[in-house]
């Protein structure tokens, strides 16, 4: 087993089967990543709500990578275990004009700006709340079988943008293999993300990932699983607030259900909007509580109580 790393110097903002791997690796190796932030370094600690508003869209997802798996061909799956991901003290949210779930009430850039001391995170100027680091990463994929470059946004076969809050420390990815070498690349890590990222946006933070790759040749699957250990969340300690929104529609049902999530936290938190949007990203879980009953379903949205100082 050999251990290598991987700087930020060179990063990639797409994903394309033809484009050239890093480094070649032996299954069983640990790679060590360093990530910028989401953005791309576009933003400082000391950046405004016009910066994130002008930000370039084009370099949203600077990934480090690719790497190549020797041996990896399509139709294999890939075992990525998470080992350590490590925070440098500053992280932010917020949203951008036109993006996020309530995009049509926030039309505006805003940015929240986090600092991390230990094990967590914290609003910079305030310290109206405290949600736990519980990092991972909102980007991990293969290169698509597909030829031709594809933009980052969407989540895909080959993994991509998926934003999946269980895959922190101690975690195991399963990710079906595409292409020969697997070309396997991450990034846009998050020091804490709510089920849903509904502004748009979770802590979004530079760090260093430290991954072990396994070639399973033993299984098949059609698109990523993963295992998760439990707690699914240290914010799990002193209950919920949670309100609900029903409909025909699960987006608009979620939509409202933040909504009144926001309402709540405005009411009675002392929270401006755009701080109570930024923290439903970071900490609230959006949840499909029913969808059997015709013609109406259930979004709620759970925002734990021992994040509100």
């Amino acid at each position: 087993m050999t251990e290598h790393y991987l700087d930020d110097t060179v990063m990639h903002a797409f994903w394309d089967n033809s484009h050239p791997a890093r480094i070649e690796i032996d299954p069983g190796d640990i790679v060590v990543f360093e990530c910028r932030d989401a953005l791309d370094g576009q933003l400082t600690p000391d950046s405004s709500a016009d910066d994130m508003a002008a930000v370039d869209f084009g370099r949203i997802h600077a990934l480090t990578g690719p790497v190549f798996i020797k041996g990896a061909q399509p139709g294999d799956v890939l075992e990525i275990e998470i080992i350590k991901l490590e925070h440098k003290n500053w992280g932010f949210n917020g949203f951008l004009p036109g993006f996020g779930l309530l995009a049509e009430d926030f039309d505006y850039g805003f940015i929240q700006h986090w600092r991390m001391e230990n094990d967590l995170c914290y609003f910079q100027d305030s310290a109206k709340v405290a949600v736990p680091f519980e990092p991972f990463c909102g980007v991990m994929g293969v290169a698509p079988q597909e030829a031709g470059r594809l933009d980052t946004v969407p989540p895909r076969f080959n993994g991509g943008n998926i934003d999946i809050r269980g895959l922190v420390m101690g975690a195991t990815v399963y990710q079906p293999v595409l292409v020969e070498g697997a070309l396997f690349s991450l990034g846009d890590c998050h020091s804490a993300q709510g089920d849903g990222e509904v502004c748009g946006m979770g802590i979004e933070s530079p760090m260093t990932v430290t991954v072990k790759v396994n070639l399973r040749k033993d299984l098949s699957m059609k698109e990523l699983q993963f295992t998760t250990p439990s707690p699914l969340t240290r914010a799990d300690s002193k209950g919920y607030y949670c309100t609900t929104a029903h409909g025909e529609d699960l987006y608009v049902n979620s939509q409202n259900a933040v909504r009144y999530m926001i309402d709540w936290l405005e009411a009675n938190h002392n929270l401006s909007r755009s701080q109570a949007y930024c923290l439903c990203g970071a900490a609230a879980d959006l949840k499909i509580s029913e969808i059997v009953d015709l013609p109406n379903w259930i979004v709620s949205c759970y925002m734990p109580l021992s994040v509100l100082k």
